[in-house]
């Protein structure tokens, strides 16, 4: 089956074949037909099998080869990330359409993003935030939407996002096409989901032999301990036939530490996450699928918005908080029908967490394999050259921890050549006498007591004698002058 079978007019699917995209996948060949007609879909399918071509196409052939100018179409999603890849792919769509489209989210400045709104364009992408602050300041409008999409609805829906939905939703007409997608949908969600859509069709895009993993997706788990994950994270980097990865994060902090540390190690990573500035996570991305880097260090943030089609790993540095969580990390690889492998770290004290993703997937692990840096299991389940290490090259010492290691009075004497301050030329410590800072020109006042005399007298009291014996003090000055000047003479 091709893309014209299912309805798509010719120039949105030569678009398509420029980029190698010929055959629908099984979720674009259920919702496409029924999209096309109007009728509002749940999709449901699993990440990496095309869900934005499933709502995308039929968007943008119902807007026409030249649309009105005015927003005309919009799709939610709940990340910047996906934001992006969600315009990326639907302006390869209509790159032979006069469909204008701009993605509308926070961490940007808002001036460009009113500018193409104000230049009239008709599909928008966006987060809730952003939209819902365009719109109370009346720069957007969505009283002329058409078709409404939520992109990973089950995020969507939940109590998170829920009243921003409910408000934008109340700002379109009743009569808008509505359609749901996401990888996985709790019958709590669709439910709730129903509010909003006139009598949606639930469509689930799996096979009915495939379990709720992906086949193409091989998955190991180990358990670990903490301080030897970065030497396991090392070595599994070094696999044979490994592509790009992908390294998931609990905590910002964890990421921010563990790109620094790989980068240490001398492999190539970036990182994104909540704590990184809109632009330095879009240089990030664009970093990783250009192949500048094959490193990606990420939280949850951007489990739904990486859709690179040569990631060969997802490594879970820790273990998410549930199976749904799970799904979409892992999801990052093993796309558009390629295989890849996903690795998960179980530490000890997640181990009821992993009991209850196990259970819920239909796994068949409920107690991973203990595992180390140096276990010959760890070798031969992910193809890893034996030898390997986890550091492609040595850590530089920093300087204050060389300086640290020669004391201050080394330095001194391997820089000079000779002594040290305070030594004798030959190395050795002056006596305790010679090292007494006296000045060299010392008043007799400022001299040491001399010792007394063997008669037990002072010099000082010799020369009292003398002029008690000159007859006074006068004359003890006029005498010790005149011994002076006799002195002097002699």
């Amino acid at each position: 089956m091709t893309f014209t079978d299912l309805g798509i007019e010719t120039d949105l699917v030569d678009a398509l074949a420029s980029q190698g995209i010929i055959e629908p996948f099984p979720i674009q060949q259920q919702t496409i037909p029924l999209a096309l007609t109007g009728q509002d879909i749940i999709g449901q399918a699993k990440t990496g099998t095309g869900k934005t071509f499933g709502f995308g196409l039929p968007l943008v052939q119902r807007l026409g080869l030249h649309p009105a100018p005015g927003v005309k179409a919009l799709i939610v999603v709940p990340t910047r990330e996906l934001c992006v890849q969600v315009t990326e792919d639907l302006e390869l769509a209509s790159k032979n359409r006069d469909v204008k489209i701009v993605s509308i989210y926070g961490g940007k400045a808002y001036e460009g993003q009113i500018e193409q709104l104000k230049a009239g364009a008709q599909i928008v992408v966006g987060t809730p935030g952003r939209l819902l602050d365009l719109a109370s300041q009346r720069l957007l409008s969505l009283a002329n939407v058409e078709v409404m999409v939520l992109d990973e609805a089950d995020k969507m829906l939940d109590l998170g996002f829920l009243s921003d939905i409910e408000k934008l939703f109340s700002q379109t007409k009743p009569t808008r096409h509505t359609m749901l997608f996401s990888a996985t949908m709790p019958g709590p969600i669709v439910a709730l989901a129903r509010r909003f859509m006139n009598r949606p069709i639930h469509i689930r895009a799996t096979d009915p032999d495939e379990g709720l993993t992906q086949a193409n997706i091989e998955h190991i788990v180990y358990r670990a301990h903490s301080l030897d994950k970065d030497e396991v994270i090392g070595r599994i980097l070094q696999a044979e036939g490994r592509g790009k990865t992908v390294v998931f994060t609990r905590t910002k902090r964890a990421a921010a530490k563990l790109v620094e540390e790989l980068n240490d190690r001398g492999y190539s990573a970036g990182a994104v996450h909540g704590d990184m500035t809109q632009e330095a996570r879009e240089r990030s991305m664009a970093a990783f699928k250009a192949g500048k880097k094959d490193i990606l260090i990420a939280t949850d943030v951007a489990a739904r918005g990486i859709d690179v089609n040569d990631v060969t790993h997802v490594i879970n540095h820790t273990v998410p908080d549930d199976h749904d969580a799970y799904l979409h990390r892992v999801g990052r690889t093993g796309r558009a029908g390629k295989t890849g492998i996903a690795v998960t770290f179980v530490d000890w004290a997640d181990m009821h967490k992993w009991a209850l993703i196990n259970r819920a997937l239909e796994m068949g692990i409920p107690e991973p394999v203990e595992t180390y840096s140096s276990s010959p299991h760890l070798f031969a389940d992910l193809n890893i050259p034996a030898g390997s290490k986890g550091r492609l090259k040595a850590t530089p010492i920093p300087k204050a921890e060389k300086d640290a290691s020669h004391p201050p009075r080394e330095r001194s004497r391997s820089r000079s050549g000779g002594s040290t301050e305070g030594s004798t030329r030959d190395g050795s410590r002056p006596p305790r006498e010679r090292r007494r800072s006296e000045p060299a020109d010392r008043t007799e006042a400022d001299a040491p007591a001399a010792s007394p005399a063997a008669d037990g007298s002072t010099p000082a009291a010799k020369r009292r004698r003398r002029r008690r014996r000159s007859g006074g003090s006068g004359g003890a000055g006029q005498a010790g002058s005149g011994e002076g000047s006799a002195a002097a003479q002699s």
